[in-house]
């Protein structure tokens, strides 16, 4: 019979590792744009090969909805908390947000700051118009009572002019995994060798 103390301790006690454990590049990836740019469907890809949270406002919000409220800016207050509690942990965070104003812009900087983490702003563009307006039009909701905007909706959209830094990709020129690359690229962002196999 083993000694009681023994019996009481984990597994783990008896394991030892010589090396340091790996920390992970602790990083927000904001993708902002229009809708039907294709955001979404690159954030998710994104969170798939980075193991990363996927931080997606149009979910927030309709949540919010649901519930009664008249939302405003209460998503993106949301989106933001979150997202810092889990950079706070050490996540790679991806948030996807249409993100139309250098308010909003300002904040998920200062999200990352107070995270003590880097910030990477991609803008997802779709400079083919005719392709934009397709992509609007097919669009099927994904979220329950989710209404998606119409195409005259997209083009009045209150989206100002960027004025600070930010990677821009084309999606009418790059597919989803070109994308996902160039925003690997640019953050500076590898994947495991388990990752790249997959």
């Amino acid at each position: 019979m083993k000694p009681k103390s023994q019996q009481s301790l984990p597994a783990s006690a008896f394991v030892t590792d010589s090396r340091p454990p790996q920390q992970p590049t602790v990083t927000l990836i904001v993708l902002s744009g229009l809708p039907g740019v294709g955001k979404t469907t690159i954030a998710r890809e994104l969170a798939v090969v980075l193991g990363a949270m996927h931080v997606r406002i149009d979910s927030i919000e309709q949540a919010l909805r649901n519930g009664g409220m008249a939302v405003y800016d209460e998503g993106y207050r949301v989106a933001y908390a979150v997202a810092e509690d889990n950079l706070r942990l050490g996540r790679i965070v991806i948030a996807d947000c249409v993100n139309p104003w250098p308010l909003t812009r300002n904040e998920w900087h200062a999200v990352a700051n107070r995270a003590l983490a880097r910030v990477v702003s991609v803008e997802l563009v779709c400079s083919d118009l005719d392709e934009h307006k397709r992509r609007v039009d097919a669009r099927m909701p994904d979220i329950a009572h989710h209404r998606l905007p119409t195409w005259s909706e997209v083009m009045a959209h209150d989206y100002r002019p960027w004025d600070t830094e930010r990677l821009v990709i084309d999606t009418a020129w790059l597919t989803v995994p070109q994308s996902v690359q160039a925003i690997l690229s640019a953050s500076g962002l590898t994947l495991t060798s388990r990752q790249a196999a997959d």
